[in-house]
């Protein structure tokens, strides 16, 4: 059977058995056709018994596209698809050996996250006019991200009963549908719940949606939406850190710089693996370096 044939097959499969979405199908198509026009070029003979196309035949692939400037992630990505379609075949028994299953994956760099000193913080949190509907929202907003670290589709799906003011707690539905239970200090609580008082005000002639954060309709608030609030005011205190996901890099940078544990910060952010808390390790230990050089008396250069 030829190559280009067991694609529209192994697509069929994604689609019918694995329910994969209509997008990842079409990134596995335009991978896997990427590497059709490789053969064609390169190793024509591959295209005719695919049983020949081995690890060497693939690392020449990527080879290529690292030549060609395509970044780390776009690699990663093609060699899942590849991997992903010699698995298949490979359970299927058309191959003897899953040759792709041994080629290395590139590992991306990781990039230190950016975070809010807490001088800018201070400075955004003051920003909002708290005197109008709007402005309690948005202050809102900032402090429950800063308070919890949750994540942008996090919040905006927060529903009113999962917050327990009494507790001071939220419950958040995170990635792969796993519940966990948040913390949040009095900051946040205060202003949640003057956004709280002036909430059914924003209902008027609507039904509730049930979820805590509404737009000035009083409809739920998009992604879209709070993002254009929260960059609206951190790229007045900051050089391009106006992301709401950089609150999140805040909270758990701050956790960190204070003591709190790996564990716990963690568990507060709701990571599957330790290694991807980690990341914030580095820049608590910069920082730390900065701090040393600045403070201790024979860390600085001696003038001559």
């Amino acid at each position: 059977m030829l190559f280009e044939d067991l694609i529209p097959e192994f697509l069929l499969y994604l689609e019918k058995e694995r329910r994969y979405s209509p997008h990842t199908i079409t990134a596995y198509a335009n991978d896997l056709g990427q590497f059709k026009e490789f053969l064609e070029e390169q190793f024509p003979q591959g295209l005719q018994e695919f049983k020949l196309i081995d690890n060497i035949v693939i690392r020449a692939f990527l080879g290529g596209l690292k030549r060609g400037g395509y970044s780390i992630t776009s690699i990663q990505r093609k060699i899942t698809s590849l991997r992903s379609m010699f698995r298949y075949l490979y359970f299927k028994g058309a191959l003897e050996i899953n040759y792709a299953k041994y080629v290395h994956i590139p590992k991306k760099p990781q990039k230190v996250p950016s975070f809010l000193e807490l001088s800018q913080l201070n400075e955004a949190l003051r920003l909002p006019d708290q005197g109008s509907p709007k402005g309690k929202r948005d202050i809102a907003i900032l402090e429950l991200f800063y308070a919890t670290g949750i994540r942008l589709i996090e919040l905006t799906n927060l529903k009113t009963c999962d917050i327990d003011f009494s507790n001071h707690e939220i419950r958040v539905l995170g990635k792969g549908s796993k519940e966990r239970i948040v913390p949040f200090g009095e900051r946040a609580r205060e202003k949640m719940l003057q956004y709280k008082s002036i909430r059914p005000g924003l209902l008027v002639g609507t039904d509730d949606p049930k979820v805590f954060f509404l737009n000035l309709k009083g409809k739920p608030l998009t992604p879209r939406g709070v993002q254009y609030i929260v960059d609206k005011y951190l790229e007045q205190v900051t050089d391009g850190k106006s992301f709401p996901h950089t609150l999140r890099h805040t909270f758990a940078t701050h956790l960190l710089d204070m003591g709190a544990d790996l564990l716990t910060v963690k568990e507060l952010l709701g990571h599957k693996s330790l290694s991807t808390t980690q990341i914030y390790t580095h820049t608590t230990v910069e920082r730390l370096k900065k701090i040393y050089q600045k403070a201790h008396p024979r860390a600085r250069q001696v003038k001559k």
